[in-house]
């Protein structure tokens, strides 16, 4: 097509409404990269992080961009009063979303960890932005739900953006808490001397220091040996002693961990450090409880933290290692390793044996409480920067990144302040968007990779189908209808921790249509052994539908005529036969 016909061809598509013609100009600028957007209705930079306004910005533009694909609601509030922004993504023009087989998915529980906010943004726009283009995409949404709520830590998380703070500060929320025990709450709050933004290191020179600068690389403090004579003394994060106790910065924001509040093995603070009054004490995490209680459909679910490259599930601790039994640990372990391909330099661990023992997490609570089967992934991982198992920590190679790919904008040099209680100080070191949290151009590309293990474990809850229905004519008017209830998905509509406490309804299996004189489950067809349902016989109840395998159902019925079935499961959707 010749370059005229094509710019008429635009202006009378654009007299229809159907193309703004200075965008579709703008897209002819560009070639589609495969597996992304190429002309999405909401554009969404994925090498940055956003405070709370951003974030509800962007939830609210998908939801209107995309009106059959998104909703956005409020599910509660925040403790200083912020909204908790929860999407909901599926095609609802194939049926209720409440109804399809649900995976939940959250971030930036922990204020400081923030990345899995846009993680969880990025999952919901790549989803709405590819529906149009991408076949398996249209099948997923109308298969399964998506409820994302992209940060269940909404005021500290603005306070981790806004305020100076270190990389590892505030981890909590925003109830200021006295730590110290001197009477008074958040008098030590931490102070930005040099007014960067940023809370780094101070050190002073000292006859009896324990570190010299790196005479290559001034940056960088070294140890001496013991019997080496060095320069300088660290004295901590910058900051001022407010109440004369010798510290400074020890009273923070909410010193409690969100992560150490959820109903399930929970334990006081004087046994797990962090826990605040009692279970769904701190209302962002109630907020999310009440939702999943209210969604039975939730079958699969996601929770992002950092830092470390891993994928992890529970127990949290050695006392609950009875609840995750062998049957449920292979469908953990055949989704997890399939993400280890997915997401290089991440790794497949359990919390209580690989790290350390966790009471009150939410990963348990999703599982042990609700038999949820249930992620947590710690992002970023020093393997991004190099493709070295380097690790966090790492001095030399943080330097290294800051000078061969951030090019000097990680890192504060050091440089004199007068300090009113220390005297001639120096101040520097990393900045706290750098360690835990990913350069920018390391941002999308993990995003992605993390979104694609989600979507998988998406992908392999329950689908079901009806997929042979046959009759047998016994005489005397009577005839018997079999059907078998296929599960084409990894995970069964019931967890063994859900049939161990009866979490969830039993999955229903209708026959109407014709008049029922017996109904039941068939254990074993070729031995005909079967377990008759005396009461209501028309609707069998299930006990669960196994993944990659099937259910096989029988009534006995007399009369003839046209009859339907259908099968109805909490977590395993709706299928129907006629």
């Amino acid at each position: 097509m010749k370059i005229k016909q094509f710019v008429y061809l635009l202006g009378v598509l654009a007299c229809f409404g159907n193309i703004p013609i200075k965008e579709a100009m703008a897209q002819e600028k560009f070639f589609r990269a495969i597996g992304t957007p190429h002309a999405p209705k909401v554009e969404v930079a994925w090498n940055r992080y956003y405070t709370y306004a951003g974030v509800t910005d962007i939830v609210q533009k998908i939801a209107k961009a995309h009106p059959d694909l998104a909703r956005v609601e409020s599910i509660g509030k925040s403790y200083e009063g912020r909204d908790i922004w929860l999407l909901t993504i599926s095609d609802f023009k194939t049926g209720n979303p409440d109804q399809k087989p649900a995976m939940y998915i959250d971030g930036n529980i922990h204020s400081n960890e923030i990345q899995g906010t846009e993680f969880s943004l990025y999952t919901a726009w790549y989803l709405t932005e590819m529906f149009q283009d991408n076949d398996f995409i249209k099948e997923l949404l109308a298969d399964k739900t998506f409820y994302i709520a992209p940060t269940i830590n909404p005021d500290a998380r603005d306070n981790f953006i806004k305020e100076p703070n270190t990389p590892h500060s505030p981890r909590s929320g925003m109830i200021v808490l006295d730590n110290d025990g001197d009477g008074e709450a958040g008098e030590d709050g931490f102070d930005d001397l040099n007014g960067d933004g940023h809370i780094t290191f101070m050190i002073r020179k000292s006859p009896t220091g324990r570190y010299i600068k790196d005479p290559l690389d001034p940056r960088k403090l070294i140890q001496v040996e013991p019997e080496q004579k060095g320069e300088y003394e660290m004295l901590g994060y910058e900051g001022i002693d407010r109440d004369g106790d010798g510290k400074v910065n020890e009273d923070g924001i909410g010193y409690y961990d969100p992560n150490r509040d959820w109903g399930w093995k929970w334990q006081p603070d004087y046994v797990q450090r962090g826990a605040y009054k009692y279970p769904f004490s701190l209302p962002e995490n109630r907020a999310v409880m009440e939702f999943v209680m209210k969604h039975p459909n939730i079958a699969g679910a996601q929770s992002y933290h950092n830092y470390g490259g891993m994928i992890l599930r529970g127990p949290g601790a050695e006392e609950d290692l009875d609840t995750y039994n062998r049957e449920d640990i292979q469908i953990y372990d055949a989704i997890a390793k399939k993400g280890e391909e997915m997401i290089p330099g991440y790794r497949y661990l359990v919390v209580y044996k690989d790290l350390y023992s966790v009471f009150g997490g939410e990963l348990d609570w999703f599982y042990g409480g609700r038999g949820i089967y249930t992620y947590t992934n710690e992002l970023m991982v020093s393997y991004l920067y190099f493709h070295k198992n380097a690790g966090r920590g790492n001095q030399d190679e943080e330097l290294k990144v800051d000078q061969y790919l951030t090019f000097g904008d990680a890192f504060v040099n050091w440089e004199e302040y007068e300090h009113p209680q220390f005297g001639t100080i120096e101040i520097g070191g990393f900045k706290k968007n750098f360690g835990r949290a990913h350069p920018g151009f390391l941002l999308e590309q993990d995003a992605h990779r993390n979104m694609a293990f989600t979507i998988y474990h998406a992908f392999h809850t329950p689908k079901l189908s009806i997929t042979d229905v046959r009759e047998k004519n016994l005489g005397g008017g009577l005839k018997e209808i079999t059907a078998t209830i296929s599960n084409d998905r990894l995970m069964p509509t019931h967890s063994s921790q859900d049939r161990k406490y009866k979490i969830e309804r039993p999955d229903y299996v209708t026959i109407k249509g014709a008049k029922v004189i017996a109904g039941m489950v068939v254990e074993n067809e070729d031995f005909n052994k079967v377990k008759e349902q005396q009461l209501s016989p028309e609707k069998l109840a299930l006990e669960n539908i196994p993944g990659m395998n099937a259910v096989k159902v029988r009534w006995i019925v007399s009369g003839g005529g046209n009859y339907s079935i259908e099968v109805d499961s909490a977590k395993g959707g709706r299928a129907n036969w006629k």
